[in-house]
């Protein structure tokens, strides 16, 4: 398939290109212009990785073949989405059952198989931000694979510990840059990266963040594999609430509506830093400075896969309708993770966000989803405090926990940044 520079329509390139690139001219994001057309019902009745397998070949066109879609989808999905029943009406697809615990092992992992193939044998360092949780993903996913070299740049104190620790103790072909600064800064310097043509050039820079076209088509899946839980006399009240930070969440999810899965209405659920309610409500697009909240991973105002998400209204496949933007503050995000845990339910702060958002917009008769995008565990801290009861750690969290980080702090500057990436290449 062909997919076209947002910004700069006249450049298109083919999902491998797109893959090894992340990004294109003038930092556009790569996008389809059209979509394949899916037998929906057949594909509910399969397994997780035959019908992601279907849907990523279907999205591919002839440009893989099955054979090895089949294997890319095999490798990277080893664990289950389950959706779990919170009360009659209302269940969480749990995407933190991966190796780091979060929603984004889905993309990170389907992401480095997809770029083993675009590499063929070349070199790659890849360059990203990291709010919290991409951070772990794309490191243990690309961690010690041959070619591959990963800097990962997270705003300093600003993401938990658990979060911290499971990505800075690797090491290895992995490094960790601790950025004084906020999330926007640390993504600010990646994007700086990018415009240098000649470093891009000679690192051969890529980018794991959501921009990678590749992370965003296997996110897409997993809204399938919760709509297949669904009772089949609901599926069509579906209503599905994204806790939203960069947005990539939310475009997966409208692609897969794109596409003809049966969710009624998308709720984008963000915290105090809430560019896109606003937007929604006034039409003038006005980031404001990020703020620290509990739901850290979504500290983000503004947000880089919003142009997807304008693309696809403006492709006319998605209506204005279709989303609704709710923001969550900090006391009813705190009220959130209690009522969940009082319904037998033991959450974190980010799915409480979607959790309190899908609780203001759902209807009569209507089965809401929110998404759980990471274990309790990964917050112990918050979740603690707001509880007041200890939180045990799974054995990833506890075998990391007591590592010693290995990130290096440096300004949000890019000279420094891109000395760190010469150092690189000169090791």
């Amino acid at each position: 398939m062909l997919l076209t520079n947002i910004k700069v329509p006249q450049e298109q390139v083919s999902f491998l290109q797109a893959v090894r690139q992340g990004l294109g001219r003038e930092q556009g994001l790569f996008f389809p212009t059209s979509w394949p057309k899916l037998d929906i019902d057949a594909l509910l009745q399969l397994g997780l990785v035959e019908r992601s397998s279907l849907i990523l070949q279907a999205l591919l066109g002839d440009e893989l073949s099955a054979a090895d879609v089949d294997a890319m989808v095999s490798k990277a999905f080893t664990f289950p989405a389950p959706l779990v029943s919170v009360a009659d009406d209302i269940a969480c697809l749990e995407l933190f059952h991966g190796p780091t615990l979060a929603f984004k092992d889905f993309g990170g992992r389907f992401m480095a198989q997809a770029l083993a193939k675009a590499q063929a044998g070349s070199k790659t360092t890849i360059v990203t931000a990291t709010s919290g949780d991409t951070g772990a993903a794309v490191a243990h996913a690309f961690y010690r694979q041959p070619g591959v070299q990963v800097v990962i740049l997270f705003p300093k104190g600003k993401i938990s510990p658990l979060q911290e620790k499971l990505f800075t103790t690797l090491g290895d072909n992995i490094t960790t840059l601790a950025v004084d600064g906020d999330f926007d800064q640390c993504q600010a310097l990646v994007k700086q990266v990018f415009d240098q043509k000649e470093l891009v050039e000679k690192l051969s820079i890529n980018s794991a963040n959501s921009i990678n076209i590749s992370r965003l088509f296997a996110q897409i899946c997993y809204y399938f594999e919760a709509v297949a839980q669904v009772p089949a006399d609901k599926r069509h009240e579906v209503v599905i609430a994204v806790p939203s930070g960069n947005f990539g969440n939310l475009t997966a999810g409208l692609i897969a509506k794109a596409l003809g899965l049966p969710i009624k209405r998308m709720v984008a659920a963000t915290n105090s830093n809430d560019t896109v309610p606003r937007y929604w409500r006034s039409g003038q697009w006005q980031p404001k400075t990020t703020v620290a909240t509990l739901s850290n991973a979504m500290d983000v105002a503004a947000p880089n896969n919003w142009p997807r998400v304008e693309a696809l209204l403006k492709q006319g496949v998605i209506s204005r309708d279709d989303i609704e933007a709710v923001m969550v503050d900090e006391d009813d995000t705190v009220l959130g993770v209690r009522q969940l845990s009082q319904l037998g339910y033991l959450s974190e702060p980010h799915a409480a966000v979607a959790y309190k958002a899908l609780k203001r917009s759902l209807h009569q008769g209507e089965y809401g989803i929110f998404l759980g995008t990471a274990h309790p565990a990964k917050f112990k801290e918050q979740v603690e405090n707001i509880l007041g009861t200890p939180l045990a750690l799974p054995e990833a969290l506890a075998r990391c926990a007591a590592e010693q980080g290995l990130s290096q702090d440096i300004p949000a500057d890019f000279a420094v940044l891109q000395q760190a990436l010469l150092k690189l290449e000169q090791a």
